[in-house]
C-alpha cells in the first residue's frame, strides 16, 4: 500500500490539530505553550510521549522540530512512544535514534514508514499493531530489536533491514505479506510462534547466530531460498500449509525440523555442516529432501505418502542458474548420513546415494518395501585381525553390515565405549549410543529380523547379489543367537559357515575343495592303490571220461603290500589324481582299489562334489540379475 503525501504545514494547521489531541498529551493545554514546546525542542532531544495520540499533522510538528539542517534528518535522543496512537500515517523515514527508542503497544491506524531509519541502541516494539502497510526497508538495528507479539494487519516490509543484536518476532502476526529478503540477522532471529498468513519471503537472508521459528504457522507461501545461516536454524512445531519449495539454505548448524508439518507437495534443498533434524515430522504429502553433507535423522518420522531423501551431487543452483555459494561449508565431505530411520513407516520412504553406516534401522516398519537407489553404502567390517577366545583368527570376511551388529558386537566382545568426539577405528567393531547398556541394544535376534527384511527389499527391487551381504548378515545373527535358534540348527550353521560361508563365499568352498581333494589323493596313494592290478584266475576240472568243461573265472583281491615310501611315486599320483577328478564330477573311475580305497572313494564322491556345487552357488549369488 502506497503512503499517501503529507500536505504542507502552516501555524494555524499545526494549532487546530494540537487542539484535537488529548490535553494530557502535551505539557500544557495552551497553544502557545505547546508551540514553546515545539520550540524548545532540538535534534537528538530526549522526547517522553508514552499514550499520545498523533494525527499526521502533530507528528510532522515534532519531527520538523527534531530536524537536523546539517544531516537533513530527524534526530531523536531516548524516545518514549510507548502506547502512543498515531492516526494518518507515520512518517519515520530517515531518521536517527541516538537512544532507546520505544514503541511498546503503540498503534498505527495507517501506514507506517520507518524505511532507511538508524536506531542506535535498543528498539522495541512488541505487542504494538500495524493497521497499514509496516515499511522498516534498509533500517540499521543497532542495538536488540523486538517485535514480540506484534500484529501486522497488512503488509510488513523489512527487505535489508541489517540487525546488529538479537532480533525477536515472537508471537508476531503477520496478516499480509511479510516480506525479510536480504535481511542481515548478526545476533540471531527469533520467530517462536510467529504467524504468516500470507506469503512469508526470507530469500537471500543472512542469519549469524541461532533462528528460531518454532511453532510458527506459514499458511501462505514461504521463500528461503539462498538463505544462509551461520548457526543453527530451528522449525521444531512449525506448520507449512502452502509451501512448495524450502531453499536451497546453507546452514553450518543444525537444520532441526522435529515436530514440523507440511500439507503440500514439498521439495527442500539444504546443505548443512551437522544435522537435518526431521524428528516426528509430518509430511502430509509427497516431499522430496535434496541434501549436501548433512546428517539425517528421521527418527519417528510420519509418511503418508512417499517422500525420497537423496544426496545432490553438486552445488545447489539458483533461478537464473548460478550457483548457491557454499564457502561455509568448505572443507566439509561431501557425503549425506542417513543415521536413524526408527519408528518409519519405510513403504513411503526412498533414499538415494546416501551413506547408512552409521544408520538405526531397529524399530521401523515396513523395511522390506523400503526402496534403495543408487549408491547406498553401509558399514563395512572391521579391517583388524579377527580373534576369538583370545585366538588370532584371519581377518573378517568383507561385506556391508548394519551398525546394528557393530553394536552388539561391541558389546558382546567388551570393547570400551568410544570417546565423545573422537572417530571409531575402523579395525574394530563400533561401539552405540547406548553402549555397553545391553537392554538398549538390540540383540542377534532383533538384528537378524532387519537383515532378512532389507534382503527381501534388495530382492524385491531385482538386486540379488545386493541382498547376498545381507543373507549373510542374517545367517551371521541366526548362528550367535544362543536363546531364539535351537541348537542344532546352530550347529548346522557353523558348518555351513565353515565350509562356504553360508553358500556366498566361493573361495572358501573352492579351498575346502582342494583340500579335500589334496587330502583324498594322499590317502589313495597311502592305503588304497593296491600294488598292482589283479589278475583274472580261471579255474575248473577236466571229466575223465570227457565231456563239458565247467571254468570258474575269479579276480584276486587287490592287495596293498608295498613299503610305506614306495607308495608315493609319480606313477601312483597320476592314479590317485584320476580317481579323485572323477569323484568330484560323481563319476567311478573304474580303478582297481583297496577295501580302504573303496571307502575313501565312497566318502569323496559324496562330500567333493558338494562342495564344487557350493562353490558355483556362491559364485551365481554374486552374478545373478
Amino acid at each position: 500500500m502506497g503512503m499517501a503525501p503529507t500536505p504542507a504545514l502552516t501555524p494555524s494547521a499545526v494549532a487546530a490539530s494540537m487542539r484535537q489531541a488529548a490535553p494530557h498529551a502535551w505539557p500544557t493545554s495552551d497553544d502557545t505553550d505547546r508551540d514553546a514546546y515545539l520550540t524548545g525542542l532540538h535534534p537528538g532531544a530526549d522526547i517522553d510521549h508514552r499514550g499520545t495520540p498523533f494525527t499526521r499533522l502533530l507528528l510532522q510538528s515534532l519531527l520538523q522540530a527534531l530536524h537536523d539542517p546539517a544531516t537533513q534528518k530527524c534526530r531523536f535522543g531516548e524516545a518514549l512512544f510507548d502506547r502512543a496512537r498515531f492516526s494518518g500515517g507515520a512518517r519515520f523515514d530517515q531518521a536517527e535514534f541516538a537512544g532507546s527508542a520505544w514503541f511498546r503497544a503503540a498503534e498505527f491506524s495507517g501506514p507506517a514508514a520507518f524505511g532507511r531509519v538508524q536506531f542506535s541502541r535498543l528498539s522495541r516494539f512488541d505487542q504494538a499493531q500495524f493497521s497499514g502497510d509496516a515499511v522498516f526497508s534498509e533500517v540499521r538495528f543497532a542495538g536488540d530489536a523486538g517485535f514480540s507479539g506484534a500484529q501486522f494487519a497488512d503488509g510488513a516490509r523489512f527487505g535489508g533491514a541489517q540487525f546488529a543484536h538479537g532480533a525477536r518476532f515472537s508471537g508476531a502476526q503477520f496478516s499480509g505479506v511479510a516480506v525479510f529478503d536480504r535481511v542481515q540477522f548478526s545476533g540471531g532471529a527469533q520467530f517462536g510462534g510467529a504467524q504468516f498468513s500470507n506469503a512469508a519471503r526470507f530469500n537471500e537472508t543472512h542469519v549469524t547466530g541461532d533462528a528460531v521459528f518454532d511453532r510458527a504457522t506459514f499458511s501462505g507461501p514461504a521463500g528461503f531460498r539462498e538463505a544462509r545461516f551461520a548457526g543453527h536454524v530451528a522449525f521444531a512445531g512449525a506448520r507449512f500449509v502452502e509451501m512448495t519449495r524450502f531453499g536451497p539454505v546453507v546452514c553450518t548448524g543444525t537444520v532441526d525440523l522435529s515436530g514440523a508439518v507440511f500439507e503440500v507437495p514439498v521439495t527442500l534443498e539444504i546443505a548443512a555442516r551437522e544435522e537435518v533434524r526431521c524428528e516426528r515430522t509430518r509430511w502430509e504429502s509427497t516431499a522430496t529432501l535434496r541434501l549436501r553433507y548433512a546428517t539425517v535423522d528421521l527418527s519417528h518420522a510420519v509418511l503418508l505418502f512417499p517422500v525420497a531423501v537423496t544426496a545432490h551431487p553438486a552445488p545447489f543452483t539458483t533461478d537464473t542458474g548460478t550457483a548457491v555459494d557454499e564457502r561455509l561449508l568448505q572443507s566439509l565431505e561431501d557425503r549425506v548420513c542417513v543415521v536413524s530411520v526408527r519408528g518409519v513407516d519405510a513403504a513411503h520412504l526412498m533414499l538415494t546415494d546416501t551413506d547408512l553406516s552409521d544408520c538405526l534401522f531397529a524399530g521401523a516398519f515396513h523395511l522390506d518395501q523400503l526402496r534403495l537407489e543408487g549408491r547406498c553404502t553401509f558399514a563395512p567390517t572391521p579391517t583388524g585381525p579377527r580373534h576369538s577366545h583370545h585366538i588370532w583368527l584371519c581377518r573378517w570376511s568383507p561385506r556391508r553390515t548394519l551398525a546394528e551388529e557393530h553394536h552388539w558386537r561391541a558389546q558382546a566382545s567388551g570393547r570400551p565405549a568410544t570417546p565423545l568426539g573422537q572417530p571409531s577405528s575402523p579395525r574394530y567393531w563400533r561401539t552405540g549410543p547406548h553402549h555397553p547398556d545391553h537392554d538398549q541394544t538390540p540383540d542377534p535376534e532383533d538384528v537378524a529380523a532387519i537383515y532378512r527384511q532389507l534382503r527381501k527389499a534388495f530382492e524385491d527391487g531385482k538386486n540379488e547379489p545386493g541382498a547376498a551381504d545381507f543373507y549373510y548378515g542374517e545367517m551371521e545373527m541366526r548362528r550367535h543367537d544362543y536363546t531364539g535358534t535351537p541348537p542344532g540348527e546352530r550347529g548346522l550353521l557353523w558348518a555351513y559357515w565353515l565350509v562356504s560361508g553360508y553358500g556366498l563365499r566361493a573361495s572358501r568352498a573352492l579351498g575346502w575343495l582342494v583340500a579335500a581333494m589334496a587330502v583324498t589323493v594322499v590317502l589313495i596313494m597311502g592305503l588304497g592303490l593296491p600294488d598292482s592290478s589283479p589278475q583274472q584266475v580261471a579255474s575248473g576240472a577236466i571229466p575223465a571220461g570227457g565231456g563239458p568243461v565247467t571254468l570258474i573265472v575269479d579276480e584276486q583281491n587287490p592287495e596293498l603290500t608295498l613299503r610305506l615310501g614306495d607308495r608315493f611315486t609319480g606313477e601312483r599320483l597320476d592314479q590317485a589324481f584320476r580317481v579323485v577328478l572323477n569323484s568330484v564330477v560323481f563319476r567311478s573311475s573304474g580303478q582297481d582299489l583297496t577295501t580302504w580305497g573303496t571307502y575313501i572313494e565312497m566318502v569323496s564322491r559324496f562330500t567333493e562334489p558338494v562342495l564344487l556345487a557350493l562353490a558355483i552357488l556362491a559364485m551365481r549369488s554374486r552374478i545373478k540379475r
